[in-house]
């Protein structure tokens, strides 16, 4: 992944081996050895909120919390979440400290067992990837059953290996946007996919190195309820 969140890609699957607690204490060790917060929008969540007038949204996997901290500098009503206690508080820390804190909501959840409560207008799953086996379809269809009625449900993908990538292995399977929209199998009598495509981009490392990167990006529209 680019800098924008530093998350450590994982291979297709997962450990399936792996518990609940082992992923906590992982992305907890991860985000404590991050020595600052914070962290740059994600350039296609930005592309897509820009537009859009602010509502409620919520931000899955906020990691250092950059898409957090910009949506509410655009003036959403942001809940944030995520399996580490450190990025949440983190979060929290950096919101009070740039005044937005009445507009983040941040909170620790394990979504395989416990999501946030509320409506929301959007809802944003940048990279939403682990090294740990989780029931990434199910929480995000529990996701989408979060948003009102004309709201977005954004996911974007890894479509390629960053040369920083943890897993090098040339024969990793990235699905494309059909194959996740049919993981998902949203109800076309109640969705609309405004998005699916796999555009090119600049990214940057967690070291400073650059690469064009592929992004699998899938926008859908809540229509009915």
């Amino acid at each position: 992944m680019d800098s924008t969140r530093r998350r450590p890609t994982p291979d297709a699957t997962g450990d399936q081996g792996a518990t609940s607690e082992d992923a906590a204490l992982f992305w907890e060790r991860h985000y404590r050895s991050q020595r600052t917060g914070g962290g740059r929008v994600n350039p296609l969540l930005a592309e897509t909120a820009a537009p859009l007038r602010p509502g409620a949204a919520l931000d899955l996997g906020c990691g250092a919390g950059g898409d957090a901290v910009w949506l509410a500098q655009q003036g959403w009503q942001v809940t944030a979440v995520d399996i580490s206690a450190t990025a949440v508080e983190r979060l929290r820390e950096q919101a009070r400290d740039l005044g937005i804190l009445d507009r983040v909501t941040a909170e620790q959840h394990d979504l395989a067992r416990s999501f946030p409560a509320g409506r929301f207008d959007l809802v944003s799953a940048q990279y939403f990837h682990t090294p740990f086996a989780l029931p990434r379809s199910q929480v995000l269809r529990t996701a989408a059953r979060s948003l009102r009625p004309g709201g977005l449900l954004l996911i974007v993908d890894h479509g390629s290996t960053a040369p920083w990538s943890w897993n090098q292995d040339a024969d990793n399977h990235h699905p494309t946007p059909a194959e996740i929209a049919a993981e998902l199998a949203l109800d076309p009598a109640h969705w609309s996919v405004l998005r699916a495509d796999m555009p090119r981009r600049q990214a940057t490392g967690p070291a400073g190195e650059t690469a064009t990167v592929i992004d699998n990006v899938l926008l859908f529209r809540l229509t009915a309820g």
